[in-house]
């Protein structure tokens, strides 16, 4: 059970509740492992857990899995969010999402500079002067490049610089 606790993340979702959530937190259940004693040990982690429930109970604390993460950073990629907390576990890019492959609804051209729009709803518009081959396409790659930019690349080809329209 603390192996599943450890590998979801817990944040404070409102500020009225700080107080709270900060008592309901992963730390102060697994804190509970150092006491030696089985009944304190016990009696810490009803404590723990159950400031944990009440919390989340009334929306100070939400469990999200890491499925739900990388959801959030696949829809919000491309767009700069300061608010929006890192979710890292250590253990993968400090947690940020540095390219994604989606699948192309449509691509249109105005003025020489192509606009996608990727099947989950995201638009891109190109920003140089590049002219990839865009009929037929069936898939986008999309990376961070320098300085805060991104490049696509359709269906594997020529790699452009874009940006994030919605």
């Amino acid at each position: 059970m603390l192996r599943n606790l450890a590998a979801m993340t817990l944040f404070a979702a409102c500020a009225t509740g700080a107080a709270l959530a900060q008592e309901a937190s992963l730390d102060a259940v697994l804190a509970c492992r150092a006491i030696s004693d089985p009944t304190e040990r016990v009696a810490c982690y009803d404590t723990a857990v159950g400031r944990l429930e009440e919390a989340q109970a009334v929306g100070d604390v939400k469990v999200i899995t890491r499925a739900e993460v990388e959801k959030v950073q696949r829809e919000s990629f491309g767009f700069r969010i300061p608010s929006l907390p890192t979710f890292s576990s250590g253990d993968r890019n400090d947690g940020e999402l540095d390219r994604v492959i989606e699948p192309v609804k449509s691509v249109s051209s105005s003025g020489g500079k192509l606009r996608i729009v990727l099947e989950n709803g995201s638009i891109w518009q190109q920003t140089d002067d590049k002219a990839p081959r865009a009929r037929n396409v069936k898939s986008a790659e999309i990376y961070q490049a320098a300085m805060g930019s991104y490049k696509m690349k359709l269906d594997g080809g020529l790699a452009f610089r874009v940006r994030r329209e919605n």
